[in-house]
C-alpha cells in the first residue's frame, strides 16, 4: 500500500504497527500514490480524491478519508494580488485533486480563466513565472508567507464558502476484491488510534525550530483543520466536486461512489 507522506496522513497510519500484519506501507507524494495504484504496483493507495474516477473497478474504503470543512491550511494559493486578478498560476507537480479543485474554483467562484503552469513546489521559482503559486501539504502548511508579503488563499475555505460543504482530499482506494473486512477493520482501528495520539504525531513529525511555532501549527492543524471520517456531509461535498469537475471537463465524466463491502 502507498500512503501520502504529509502530516495529514500520519493519523491514518499511526496505529497500523499495533494491528495485525496485513499491510506493507510506503510513503509518497499524492501524485505518486495515485500512479502506483493505477499501475497496479500497489493494491491499495491513499490517493487524491479525483483519482478515484480513473478506473471503473475502483472501490473506496468506507468511513475513512482526509477531509476539511472551512480552512484546510495545507492547500493554498500564495500571491500578492487578489484572486480575481490572477492571469497565471503555477501549480504544484505533486498535486492532482488540488489542481482540479483550483480549476473548479477559478471557473465557478473567482470567475477567472488563468493559464496554469506545472512546476516543482518551490515558491520563489513559481512566483517568478506566474502571478500565484499553488502549494499543497507541508510546504503550504508551514509556509511563512507573510514575511514575503504574500496572501494565502486557502482552497478548503473557498470551497466551503462556495458550497457550504466539506471537501474530501484523499481516501484509501483499491480495485474491487483486494480488500477484506479484516483489512477495513484494521484501517479503521489505525485511524482511531491515530486520533487518540494527535499531539504525539505532531511532536514526531513537525519540523524542529527554536520557538516551537511549527509544533503549534502542526497541533492546530491536526485538531482543527482536518478530519478523518467520510460522513454524509463529506460524501455530499465529494459528489458536488465530481459533478463540477465533470461539468468543466476537468475529468471525462463523473460516476457513482462505490465502497468496499
Amino acid at each position: 500500500m502507498s500512503a501520502v507522506e504529509y502530516l495529514n496522513a500520519r493519523p491514518l497510519v499511526h496505529g497500523l504497527d499495533a494491528g495485525p500484519d496485513l499491510f506493507d506501507c510506503r510513503f509518497d507524494v499524492p501524485s505518486k500514490c495515485a500512479s502506483l495504484l493505477h499501475d497496479k504496483s500497489v493494491d491499495l493507495g491513499l490517493i487524491p480524491s479525483i483519482e478515484y474516477l480513473r478506473h471503473a473497478d475502483y472501490r473506496i474504503v468506507p468511513d475513512i478519508a482526509i477531509t476539511s470543512t472551512g480552512p484546510v491550511a495545507s492547500v493554498a494559493l500564495f500571491t500578492d494580488r487578489p484572486a480575481m486578478a490572477l492571469r497565471s498560476i503555477a501549480v504544484d507537480s505533486s498535486s492532482r485533486t488540488a489542481v482540479a479543485l483550483l480549476r473548479v474554483l477559478c471557473a465557478k467562484w473567482f470567475d477567472i480563466e488563468p493559464t496554469f503552469v506545472t512546476l516543482r513546489p518551490d515558491l520563489p521559482t513559481m512566483l517568478k513565472r506566474c502571478d500565484a503559486a499553488l502549494l499543497i501539504g507541508d510546504a503550504a502548511l508551514y509556509q511563512e508567507h507573510e514575511l514575503n508579503g504574500l496572501d494565502k488563499v486557502d482552497l478548503g475555505e473557498e470551497w466551503t464558502a462556495m458550497t457550504g460543504l466539506p471537501f474530501v482530499w484523499a481516501y484509501w482506494v483499491g480495485l474491487e476484491g483486494v480488500v477484506s473486512p479484516e483489512h477495513i477493520e484494521a484501517l479503521r482501528a489505525a485511524r482511531d488510534s491515530g486520533l487518540d495520539c494527535l499531539d504525539a504525531i505532531a511532536e514526531k513529525w513537525a519540523p524542529s525550530d527554536d520557538n516551537g511555532e511549527s509544533l503549534n501549527i502542526a497541533r492546530t492543524y491536526l485538531h482543527e483543520n482536518v478530519a478523518y471520517t467520510l460522513d454524509e456531509q463529506a460524501l455530499a461535498g465529494l459528489k458536488k466536486f465530481f459533478g463540477a469537475a465533470a461539468e468543466l471537463q476537468v475529468v471525462p465524466s463523473e460516476r457513482a461512489v462505490r465502497f468496499f463491502e
